[in-house]
């Protein structure tokens, strides 16, 4: 019930608030500030996140109250330290059946280097076209693939196995600057998932870019009370993401071993977030796949 709790959570109170913000942006992404849509393509890629995370969840929980244990299918992706680490814990029942049905039958790791590279750029394309048969989709997975390319090339590809600062309740500096450019790469890649088109995604691009250029004050529009409420629910999602990133999900243990009326009222707190966050229907982003 917790899992579900937390997945409804994400799905209703983060996602689909995004949501609200995202799409008038990227539909009508000419008429605005870049900053705007800088701002945008990082609240998609919470949405995203959250969207599917949190359908994840519902379904493991609601697995579970019937006696099935299904695996898990995201592990803190956005405290990564490096792409690689980044798509272990992205979607993780898809990324194990690639590598288990396509990458090691192509050869995997063990024919040298150029085979390596070839298997890897297979499977990042078949994972963009797995989401549909358009441009952006195959270019985002091309786009990944050259993130992880020199990961390869240097051996560092298997970095990262356990979590950021798992001894530490905090990051040292150079995680948290690992962390920040991971989910930049990361966010810059969710723009041509979320685009409608190639011409699209580089219109906004370009429109970015140039925005900032001209009126690099612009940003400061992150500051306005648009994003306020968006601000504040990210914070708290975040913190409590971080403080419970060694469960399976953040809130499984989260106050467990602290007073029982204050492990409650969180609970509580998350089902009127819950209520309050009812409106317009936000369909799952992954449905469509």
């Amino acid at each position: 019930m917790k899992q579900i709790l937390w997945g409804l959570f994400k799905k209703i109170v983060i996602a689909d608030s995004c949501a609200k913000l995202v799409n008038p942006f990227f539909e009508n992404y000419s008429t605005y500030p870049g900053a705007d849509l800088i701002i945008c393509s990082v609240l998609f890629a919470f949405q995203i996140y959250c969207d599917f995370s949190g359908y994840s969840d519902i379904a493991i929980g609601t697995a579970r109250l019937f006696g099935f244990n299904l695996m898990r299918n995201f592990s803190f992706p956005y405290f990564s330290r490096d792409v690689a680490e980044f798509w272990r814990r992205w979607h993780i029942s898809l990324t194990t059946w690639f590598r288990d049905y396509i990458y090691i039958p192509l050869g995997g790791s063990r024919r040298g280097l150029a085979i390596v590279i070839r298997n890897t750029f297979i499977i990042y394309l078949v994972s963009g076209f797995w989401h549909g048969a358009r441009w952006t989709f195959i270019f985002w997975g091309l786009l990944n693939a050259l993130y992880f390319l020199p990961l390869l090339i240097r051996k560092k590809n298997r970095k990262h196995l356990d979590i950021v600062a798992s001894d530490r309740k905090f990051p040292n500096f150079k995680e948290l600057l690992s962390m920040l450019t991971t989910f930049a790469l990361i966010t810059f890649a969710w723009i041509f998932f979320r685009a409608t088109s190639m011409e699209e995604a580089v219109k906004v691009i370009y429109h970015c870019l140039k925005d900032l250029i001209q009126h690099p004050a612009s940003i400061l529009l992150l500051f306005r009370e648009l994003y306020l409420p968006q601000i504040i629910l990210l914070t708290i999602f975040i913190t409590i993401e971080w403080f419970g990133r060694r469960n399976q999900y953040a809130i499984q243990s989260f106050l467990v071993n602290n007073n029982v009326a204050l492990r409650w009222s969180m609970y509580y707190a998350i089902i009127i977030a819950i209520i309050l966050s009812f409106g317009e229907k936000q369909d799952f982003i992954y449905f469509q796949f």
